[in-house]
């Protein structure tokens, strides 16, 4: 980074966003936190859209984690196909609906510690879970959140897991579950890759990497 981001000015700067973006949310469906960790593994390399059309189907063919961990991987494949990277997907859902019954009682641990050693679940599905399905504070790192916030000034770090240290560090506890979902409606809506909507940006000023076309 150029320039190191202050707490204050981040929070400036996010205070903005949050204005601009005040519907921002997590824009999986779900009713439940098993359906959500369903979702988010889904999401990896494909659309929430895609993937909340899918499970619009899936959660009614397999409605429990037991019809998860007793599905057949074949029948489980085709149902998920389209959100690509589907046969490693499904063996991960029907492991993980396995270990959390026979390891966790069928509830979902709510630590990360405890999901991230689940098959099929990382530190940004792990965070997506706790931020979302039980409000405690996660700092979800997609490839929105990186580009924004590398763009900003916020992190400089190369791998998602750095950059979600730095902005845990640089921003306060409370504020990490909404910041992703911020970060991510402004990284769709105008911060895009490679090139951004600079001249709309409400943040235009704040931002460092102003006029700067290559997605990082």
């Amino acid at each position: 980074m150029k320039k190191k981001a202050t707490r204050q000015n981040a929070l400036e700067t996010l205070g903005v966003l949050e204005k601009t973006y005040p519907a921002a949310h997590c824009a999986l469906n779900y009713s439940n936190p098993w359906e959500l960790l369903v979702a988010t593994i889904l999401s990896a390399q494909c659309t929430d859209i895609r993937v909340n059309l899918v499970t619009a189907t899936l959660f009614k063919k397999f409605p429990s984690m037991e019809d998860f961990a007793q599905s057949d991987l074949s029948a489980l494949e085709q149902e998920i196909h389209s959100t690509g990277f589907f046969r490693n997907k499904a063996k991960n859902l029907k492991a993980c609906a396995q270990a959390l019954i026979d390891e966790h009682g069928g509830e979902i641990p709510t630590n990360l510690e405890a999901l991230v050693r689940l098959p099929g679940v990382g530190r940004k599905t792990a965070n997506v879970v706790l931020g979302n399905a039980f409000g405690i504070p996660g700092m979800v790192v997609d490839t929105h959140v990186s580009r924004v916030s590398r763009r900003l000034g916020w992190a400089d770090a190369t791998t998602p897991e750095g950059i979600e240290g730095q902005l845990c560090t640089l921003l306060p506890r409370e504020k990490w579950t909404q910041t992703s979902h911020v970060l991510i409606f402004h990284g769709r809506s105008l911060c895009k890759a490679p090139t951004p909507l600079c001249s709309s940006c409400p943040v235009l000023t704040s931002c460092p990497r102003r006029g700067v076309t290559r997605s990082r």
